[in-house]
């Protein structure tokens, strides 16, 4: 079978597409032919996490297919099911935080993007139906993380104001549609015009420049609840925005990972610091059930081909992208 590889070098000179084995379903197990595959940014951090004296890996995290064969003892899907993979690897049941075990698919395991995978049973759920496998094939990774971050991190309310810094990922625009299907108020930023003109479009209420003076910007909204995903950049401007006793959830760090605070003003401001990785298999079908409830579409920015994937990857670590990038595996 067809898949993107990464061998011999650290990043995108490592990338190959090329021939792999098909994989062998085992017991628990399904295989999938896959439709759809969705890019991350981890996709792009595993480029130098994978290192060259290792065995050849495929990438990949997301996707959508159809059941191809089930392995002894599946009982939860059959033959010809159409399924939404939950990258979320030896994480059941919600958690405060992820059980020993718990790793995310790809890396050790091949990855999604080639024409077929095998996974566990416990991680493939029906696709939405309103969803076309483009979408279902975008949402699981990104869907995931932002749903456990708003909801079962952040505990947003109807009425809450939420802000999110750098508009544009994945992640956020998922957390921009979330919020405002739970009747959240939503401020976000971004250096780019034309990205903070389509967020706007997507619903949000407020769009300024993420190099402006917030405290200005802002002087007459009180913010709830801030998904921090920067780092280093902005994280001083998100602790001096929240409000008084108002929550911080952080999931990434797209600028330098460590910063310093003023930890006495930290802690007179009565703030919520918390931090949020992906999520559970229970948050996964709580996610898809919202998203059909709600009818939320995923925004594709836009899709390649496999043999596309130097155009692929560059596009997504020059951060282009407004919304998800997906390969078309199975037209």
């Amino acid at each position: 079978m067809k898949a993107i590889v990464h061998k011999e070098q650290e990043g995108l000179n490592g990338l190959f597409y090329e021939d792999m084995d098909e994989p062998e379903v085992n017991t628990g197990q399904v295989k999938i032919k896959l439709k759809t595959g969705g890019m991350n940014r981890r996709d792009v951090a595993l480029l130098h996490r994978h290192k060259p004296d290792q065995p050849p890996l495929i990438m990949g995290s997301d996707g959508a297919g159809v059941v191809e064969a089930v392995g002894e003892g599946v009982k939860n899907v059959k033959a010809g099911d159409e399924v939404v993979i939950d990258p979320s690897l030896g994480w059941q049941k919600k958690s405060e935080a992820p059980p020993e075990g718990f790793k995310i698919l790809n890396m050790p395991d091949h990855g999604t993007f080639a024409e077929y995978i095998t996974i566990p049973a416990e991680n493939v759920e029906k696709k939405p139906e309103h969803l076309s496998w483009t979408e279902a094939g975008v949402l699981p990774l990104a869907a995931l993380t932002g749903y456990r971050a708003l909801f079962t991190r952040g505990k947003v309310q109807s009425g809450d104001t939420v802000m999110l810094p750098g508009i544009g990922s994945g992640v956020l625009t998922y957390i921009l549609m979330f919020a405002k299907a739970a009747g959240a108020r939503v401020i976000v930023t971004s250096r780019s015009e034309e990205k903070r003109q389509k967020a706007l479009e997507l619903g949000a209420d407020v769009a300024i420049p993420t190099e402006s003076d917030w405290k200005e910007e802002l002087k007459d909204e009180r913010v709830d609840l801030l998904i921090e995903s920067i780092g280093r950049a902005t994280f001083n401007k998100s602790l001096g925005i929240i409000r008084k006793g108002g929550t911080i959830v952080t999931f990434g760090a797209t600028t330098e990972d460590e910063v310093n605070i003023d930890i006495r003003k930290f802690f007179y401001g009565q703030f919520n610091l918390l931090g949020s990785t992906m999520g559970s298999h229970e948050e996964f079908k709580e996610m898809l059930a919202f998203v059909e409830k709600h009818q939320i579409r995923p925004v594709v920015d836009r899709i390649f081909s496999l043999p596309d994937y130097k155009e692929a990857f560059s596009y997504l670590r020059d951060s282009k992208n407004f919304g998800k990038i997906a390969f078309d595996i199975h037209s």
